[in-house]
């Protein structure tokens, strides 16, 4: 983490972001919604940030929200998540055909209908690795500001969406189990540096969102192995979904609400495209496998992992099968994304070569 955990100038802007949170958080669970300190917490931030306010989320405050995410991910896999494993095949393999359909459809969708160049539609279709895709979109392949309004739209859109599907659709989601054992001070601070440990030699070596990733290999590698039973106390589960929340809405700082409605409504469309392919196919899946729906449907979801981790958490549902399969994911886009990169270039030189030709 940095030596600078928040400077000065970042305090007061860093407590406003998280009020924020917590007020929008605090809104959504007084109106009874799923998940609503997460939901509403993310969506508050959002609107902050586009409305101007001073939105603050430091590197040192992101990482411990990453942590948090991940201990408590860790700390509610259920022992018996392993006899799970025999029904994952399914479910990996309908990932990758997903995965397919979404990059195909949608980023035909942004270059037809809205007539966005080959690389920021592409880029923008991808459904995750979003530092991984800005990093090739900082090389020169499409337009990065288009493409990060588009792919963090999603992320936002699939934070909202799963709790009001879980209100509105009938989608099985569980109230976490009621605990009166949690862990100790000493035991949550032994906790959280072997889980800052792990997550930063994740991070040493290059493992995609290896905070999250460390941090609950660590808490389930303690759990399964006997070293805990007991569960987060409840405050520091509500405090890491409003850190969550705020994280997320964060990633609106500095986009401007003229370049937002610019890219908004393909934006917009391409998550909606993206939601309906990821909910026929968990349909699918759930008609062959004997696990709640809304638990299939967040580990196909292509939201960020710390968020889909969290409404896992929320929901009551099955944190190992949700982050394994987001972790396939990132592995399948990190092949994915330099092969279709590859492609639209080959396709543009193409184009290229013919305008020159007839000119």
């Amino acid at each position: 983490m940095p030596a600078s955990f928040i400077s000065r100038s970042d305090i007061i802007p860093v407590v406003l972001t998280l009020a924020i949170a917590a007020a929008g958080g605090g809104a959504a669970m007084l109106l009874g919604l799923p998940a609503g300190w997460l939901m509403g917490g993310a969506l508050a931030v959002t609107i902050a940030a586009m409305l101007g306010a001073p939105i603050r989320m430091p590197d040192g405050l992101r990482n411990v929200a990453f942590v948090l995410i991940g201990m408590s991910m860790g700390a509610t896999v259920a022992p018996d998540s392993l006899q799970l494993l025999g029904s994952w095949p399914i479910s990996l393999a309908a990932l990758a055909l997903e995965l397919v359909i979404i990059v195909a459809s949608t980023g035909w969708m942004l270059t037809r209908v809205f007539k966005l160049d080959p690389g920021t539609a592409y880029l923008s279709s991808f459904p995750g690795h979003l530092s991984f895709v800005m990093g090739i979109a900082a090389t020169g392949v499409g337009n990065a500001r288009q493409i990060v309004i588009i792919q963090v739209i999603r992320i936002l859109m699939l934070t909202i969406a799963v709790p009001i599907g879980a209100v509105f659709l009938p989608i099985d989601h569980f109230a976490p189990p009621v605990r009166s054992d949690f862990l100790d001070p000493m035991q949550l601070v032994l906790l959280a540096a072997g889980c800052v440990a792990v997550g930063l030699a994740f991070n040493r070596l290059k493992v995609p969102a290896g905070m999250v990733l460390g941090a609950m290999a660590a808490a389930t590698a303690a759990k399964l192995g006997g070293l805990y039973t007991e569960a987060m106390p409840i405050p520091l589960v509500v405090g890491t979904f409003i850190l969550t929340g705020a994280l997320i809405g964060s990633r609106f700082v500095g986009i401007t609400r003229t370049e937002f409605l610019s890219a908004a409504k393909g934006g917009l469309i391409a998550t909606a495209m993206t939601v309906s392919i990821v909910t026929l196919v968990a349909l699918g899946v759930a008609q062959l496998v004997d696990m709640p729906f809304g638990q299939i449907w967040l580990g196909l979801s292509p939201g960020a992992l710390e968020g889909m981790g969290a409404l896992g958490i929320a929901l009551g549902y099955d944190t190992a099968f949700i982050a394994a399969h987001h972790v396939i994911r990132l592995l399948m886009l990190s092949f994915a994304i330099p092969a279709v990169v590859m492609l639209v270039r080959w396709q543009e030189a193409k184009a290229q070569l013919r305008h020159n030709r007839t000119a």
